[in-house]
């Protein structure tokens, strides 16, 4: 890590959760912005835009800090034996990415789920995973298949299941601009992809409500 990088936050459950600002990326990416700003017929010079290009150019950094991360050793950082053979369901997780081919944000809700092998994952691990895919430049597809794979490969389980259900803003604010249009994704491994009846119960869980 950089003497540049400016670190905001702490160490938590064996990995670092940060804002991470690194001082020469953020002055190369402002002075693209504020010659963008001119090139829209803008006036980077006006007082409502004079920090907009050093604002924009953190936020990208935050938005893309994903790539930072690794995501599987959040989950081996909270890895435990236990005897449990039943469906874990972690359900309507908050998603937010952006777009690689507009770079403007798609969000939504995924539904993941495991069947244990001999070890299970602390709760909060499977949506900081999802958190470290979708903090990158993205396509819904990808990431549906990236969180499943990540899942599947560390923890060894007999079977993973993740759906994904995503607004893109690509779609609602440019192009065929449906704005109530929703996209699904949906990657299994293992039982979920063999056996009806396992998916079934999945599917049937991730939509059942708790009132």
């Amino acid at each position: 890590m950089s003497d540049k990088d400016v670190l905001k936050g702490e160490s938590i459950d064996g990995y670092v959760k940060i804002d991470r600002y690194n001082d020469d990326k953020i002055e190369a990416v402002a002075t693209h912005y504020k010659d963008i700003l001119g090139q829209l017929g803008e006036n980077p010079e006006r007082e409502g835009l004079l920090k907009t290009p050093e604002r924009v150019a953190k936020a990208l950094q935050y938005l893309t800090h994903g790539y930072d991360l690794k995501p599987d050793e959040i989950l081996k950082s909270a890895m435990f034996e236990e005897d449990y053979s039943q469906m874990v369901v972690v359900k309507d997780i908050e998603v937010y990415s952006m777009c690689e081919h507009h770079m403007l944000p798609f969000f939504g809700k995924a539904h993941i789920a495991y069947i244990p092998n001999g070890h299970i994952v602390g709760l909060s691990k499977i949506p900081r995973v999802v958190d470290a895919f979708a903090r990158r430049l993205q396509v819904q597809e990808r990431l549906t298949n990236e969180i499943r794979d990540c899942i599947q490969n560390t923890l060894n389980p007999m079977g993973v299941a993740v759906v994904m259900e995503c607004r893109h803003l690509c779609m609602a604010m440019r192009g065929v601009q449906k704005q109530n249009s929703v996209t699904t994704t949906s990657a299994f491994t293992g039982t979920f992809l063999s056996n009806d009846k396992t998916r079934a119960e999945f599917l049937r869980l991730i939509t059942a409500s708790l009132d």
